[in-house]
């Protein structure tokens, strides 16, 4: 599936869905290294953004996007609509990522 057949949005312009095939998700669960706390650490003293977490944020939302993907191509979809985001901590430093929206199968007007 292209990533131009995922949206935010209930609808994607210029296609009509043909079928709901339900809500499709992917979830990472992620935890910081004690390396990576460290070098978080010593980038928070200058302030500004601290790369280190901004790129493991980044990398568990690519992630639990792709299995989200994957899990409506299992399901026959050749798009995901109403694509969401949602983190929580399970425990101090480990990170649960979901991602989730509605698998359909679209058409072109």
């Amino acid at each position: 599936m292209k990533h131009d057949m995922t949206t935010t949005a209930f609808e994607l312009e210029g296609h009509q869905v043909t079928k709901n095939l339900g809500v499709v998700r992917g979830i990472t669960v992620r935890s910081r290294s004690v390396i990576g706390n460290f070098g978080a650490g010593i980038q928070a003293i200058f302030g500004g953004n601290i790369t280190i977490f901004t790129s493991l944020c980044e990398k568990a939302r690519e992630e639990a996007f792709e299995m989200m993907v994957e899990h409506a191509e299992q399901l026959g979809a050749n798009a995901v609509l109403g694509v969401r985001y949602d983190a929580t901590e399970i425990m101090q430093g480990i990170t649960e990522v979901l991602c989730y929206g509605t698998a359909a199968v679209v058409k072109e007007k």
